[in-house]
């Protein structure tokens, strides 16, 4: 194996180049496990940990390596590596980081394509497929749909969801296949190219592990069925795996999703609600909420039929949750900066008692 066969391109030299890593190894962060991860390189895999500097300048969560990060490192033991340096992104798509209000939760790094893999029988969900690809267009990542286990539904049913999902989103890719018969798999592979990063995202039991293993020929990932009680995936994927395939793929395998918490994704609905956004330029005041002004364009455009009443209804959850993010985001900073100047009274006072 190559960098070139991990993702490494001329970009990523020429950044390693001004940051002077160059002195250092290269390697790509194929998974993390609390501050201890796993590496890649051309001279194997390595478990890696970070040195004591990298760790405690660290400012936030996203100053830490995550899967699909090339780092800078050097080899102290045998299988063993030191982290000195993250090198730029290329891009990341995040999450609102689930219980934890005002952070963000990077789910992967430099990636190429997102397929967003969702199951027909049960999992299926336009408004959930717009989530993910808010994600994916503020981080400049391409998206694609992958509907599994078509093998359950007639190809009647299968084209009705597709239009379904096109009549949304006009521009998407589709691709139905399933795991059971291999149905599809041709017109996937197509997409995926030698030196590119793919990601999956979507919920537990949709088949992203099963997926990868078609794909490999092989078996690279636990897999497990769905829960008889519940009808719901078991989390077999624990954490975040970075593998490259035989055929030259590199993917990147999530743990499942049921939360998909929209953060600063300002762009990203720009993007997926573009048609909201060119409507709004008709609105009576440049500051219309959209949800019961006179003269909103947007709601006449609704009411009148000619744009999609469920697309409005998910565009204004995600907006509500894009502003709380936002708001506590800012709260979450003032109380830093009031803390900041609790500590500095406090230190004066103890200086002065001290004179």
């Amino acid at each position: 194996m190559t960098l070139h066969d991990l993702g490494y391109n001329q970009q990523i030299e020429k950044d390693r180049q001004l940051l002077g890593f160059d002195v250092f190894d290269i390697a790509r962060v194929s998974s993390e496990h609390k501050e201890r991860y796993t590496v890649k390189n051309e001279k194997g895999e390595f478990e890696a940990e970070l040195i004591g500097n990298l760790r405690f300048s660290a400012q936030s969560r996203s100053d830490f390596p995550a899967v699909g990060d090339w780092v800078a490192v050097t080899e102290y033991d045998e299988g063993k590596m030191l982290i000195h340096g993250l090198l730029p992104r290329q891009n990341s798509i995040q999450r609102q980081a689930v219980g934890k209000h005002g952070e963000k939760q990077i789910i992967a790094a430099n990636l190429d394509v997102a397929f967003i893999v969702q199951a027909v029988d049960r999992d299926f969900n336009v408004n959930r497929i717009e989530r993910y690809l808010t994600l994916c267009y503020q981080s400049k990542v391409e998206p694609m749909v992958v509907l599994n286990k078509v093998d359950l539904i007639s190809q009647e049913d299968l084209e009705l969801k597709i239009q379904q999902i096109c009549k949304r989103e006009e521009k998407l890719v589709v691709v139905g296949l399933s795991n059971l018969n291999k149905t599809g798999f041709d017109d996937l592979k197509k997409h995926i190219v030698k030196g590119k990063t793919y990601c999956l995202l979507g919920s537990s039991g949709v088949g992203k592990s099963t997926l990868i293993n078609n794909l490999s020929g092989g078996v690279l990932m636990e897999t497990d069925s769905i829960s008889e009680s519940s009808q719901r995936g078991r989390h077999v994927t624990t954490h975040r795996e970075l593998l490259v395939l035989e055929s030259g793929g590199i993917f990147i395998d999530n743990p499942g999703m049921r939360e998909v918490g929209i953060a600063d994704a300002g762009e990203g609905m720009e993007v997926t609600f573009d048609e909201i956004y060119e409507l709004a330029k008709g609105c009576r005041y440049a500051d219309c909420k959209h949800i019961n002004e006179k003269g909103c364009a947007v709601i006449e455009a609704v009411d009148s039929g000619k744009f999609s009443s469920a697309k409005y209804e998910n565009f204004l959850k995600m907006e509500r949750e894009k502003e709380h993010y936002e708001s506590t985001v800012a709260e979450k900073r003032q109380k830093d900066k009031d803390f900041g100047k609790m500590v500095k009274r406090f230190k004066n006072l103890k200086n002065q008692s001290k004179r």
